[in-house]
């Protein structure tokens, strides 16, 4: 199998896995549905860069996290007019719902951003570095700080 016929059989393989995880990042339909968009057509342009078709996975889901932060990067230059008298640049408010997607939500976003790659995309750690450009050590630091987060989280919810 060629290349081509390696990526476009991916990439149609995992489209909705593509999505829950833009959607993950960007908590927006419309935006996630343009990131997938913005990945495919980028990963289709530059697919001579991809050396080795068993990495497939790994190099397509450092483009599509590419694309997020893209759009990330695009809504952080947007100020939000406040409305009804709220304050413009208040504390972010701690989720109302106790799910455990919530928290993770919650978590500064590299942290959460690890946490997503390695238990919803199942991604090992040194596939998580090459997508986010860390080294394996960083990788671990963020999986863990994280995850300790979310159990003290959660036991203070248990607790309550």
């Amino acid at each position: 199998m060629t290349k081509e016929e390696t990526l476009t059989s991916f990439l149609i393989e995992t489209q909705a896995r593509s999505y829950r995880l833009a959607y993950s990042v960007l908590h927006n339909r419309d935006e996630s549905l343009d990131a997938v968009q913005t990945a495919v057509c980028r990963a289709l342009e530059h697919q001579d860069s991809l050396r080795d078709p068993g990495a497939v996975k790994t190099w397509f889901t450092r483009i599509l996290m590419n694309a997020c932060n893209d759009l990330l990067r695009q809504r952080s230059r947007v100020v939000p007019f406040p409305e009804n008298g709220e304050e413009p640049f208040g504390e972010d408010p701690e989720p109302s719902d106790e799910t455990l997607a919530r928290r993770v939500d919650a978590l500064p976003r590299e942290m959460g951003t690890v946490i997503k790659l390695r238990f919803y995309e199942e991604l090992t750690l040194k596939e998580i570095g090459e997508v986010t450009g860390q080294n394996v050590n960083t990788v671990k630091s963020r999986l863990y700080a994280g995850l300790k987060r979310l159990r003290v989280a959660m036991e203070g919810a248990e607790i309550s």
